[in-house]
């Protein structure tokens, strides 16, 4: 047991009641259901130092897996609605753009790095997988490269 950071997955029921308030009181709070933490712990009758405690540790299964954040790395022909088209694949595919960063052209090419976040659901619905979105971006006129340089 000596890793610091190890996480597994326990069914709710065998729980303590505090961890499982926790995890309503978050919901809360990430719903705006609950405009405040003490608003949150008031509603489901825990203290605001067990809260505490806990929040930054115990998470629902899917908090941790339910967004797939990928950098993608591409050379684009330095000709105009390039980037718009890559971009508008990517929303195609259920993407939320999280950064764009493009160089200037050099040699009629530009490097452009897009982090793109996928819903799980919407990941589910395009058959998710890097070689997919890859294959995507792959056939937009004017992608000259594109390649994953980062998954989490």
């Amino acid at each position: 047991m000596g890793d610091a950071n190890r996480f597994v997955v326990v069914d709710s029921c065998v729980l303590p009641d505090i961890i499982v308030k926790v995890l309503e009181a978050k919901k809360l709070r990430m719903t705006g259901k609950a405009k405040s933490s003490s608003e949150a712990c008031r509603a489901v009758g825990i203290s605001r130092s067990a809260y505490y405690k806990y929040k930054d540790c115990v998470f629902a299964y899917d908090e941790k897996i339910r967004n797939r954040i990928v950098s993608f790395y591409l050379i684009l022909r330095d000709e105009k609605g390039i980037l718009s088209s890559v971009l508008s694949g990517l929303y195609a595919l259920g993407a939320n753009i999280l950064t764009v960063n493009q160089n200037l052209p050099v040699d009629a090419v530009a490097s452009v790095t897009v982090t793109a976040k996928f819903e799980r659901d919407c990941a589910a619905q395009t058959e998710f997988a890097g070689a997919t979105v890859l294959g995507r971006l792959k056939e937009i006129d004017g992608v000259v490269e594109a390649k994953i340089i980062s998954e989490e």
